[in-house]
């Protein structure tokens, strides 16, 4: 990115979008976050169902970039405000609505976002099995974030939670085979809780 400059990039579980009142909620959530991206997970969207994400008496203007399975479950979103210029250069989507990435550029620079929905069941494998199909799209200006849905360090899980070390996933592991990660930038996150 352009030196001295910073884009904000929200991600949010919504656990589904179905019903009008947790959508207009959604929205009043992302106007107070005021984003530049927003990434959504669980939208639980048919593909005939992304209309529903365009909600009546948004002030603000967000390009919709979606992937739906054709159930009612998983499904993901990237939101893109017209504050930046984003220049869209290609999109791959998962056909079950477990990811979608969008390659682009900002500024003139590069910039690839993958929004990631993991499957509850099989998600070690799941990531390890996408990483391996978008590894030459990987690279230093790569973002990556969603829902991997498994504990990334034993921090995350709660203390009740049971989980043998085969199911525990180290996500650094799983994403060192496919790049090289002296190239990323490394960032702090801070994680909001919300209900919707």
């Amino acid at each position: 990115m352009v030196t001295g400059t910073y884009i904000s990039i929200i991600t949010l579980n919504v656990n589904g979008l179905n019903a009008p009142t947790k959508r207009h909620r959604l929205v009043e959530w992302i106007q107070k976050q005021d984003p530049y991206i927003c990434c959504l997970q669980e939208t639980h969207f048919r593909p005939r169902d992304t209309y529903r994400l365009k909600v009546r008496g948004c002030k603000k203007i967000f390009h919709i970039f979606h992937a739906n399975g054709n159930q009612k479950k998983a499904g993901v979103a990237i939101l893109i405000s017209d504050k930046i210029d984003f220049k869209i250069k290609t999109i791959r989507r998962d056909k079950e609505g477990h990811y979608i990435m969008i390659k682009g550029s900002i500024q003139e620079e590069d910039i690839t976002i993958i929004n990631i929905y993991a499957p509850s069941i099989g998600a070690r494998q799941y990531i390890r099995q996408m990483l391996t199909v978008i590894k030459e799209e990987i690279d230093s200006n790569t973002k990556m974030l969603g829902d991997f849905n498994t504990s990334l360090t034993p921090m995350d899980r709660s203390s009740r939670q049971k989980i043998n070390e085969e199911t525990q996933i180290n996500l650094r592991s799983q994403i060192k085979p496919h790049v090289n990660l002296r190239k990323l930038k490394s960032y702090q996150a801070s994680f909001l809780t919300t209900t919707l």
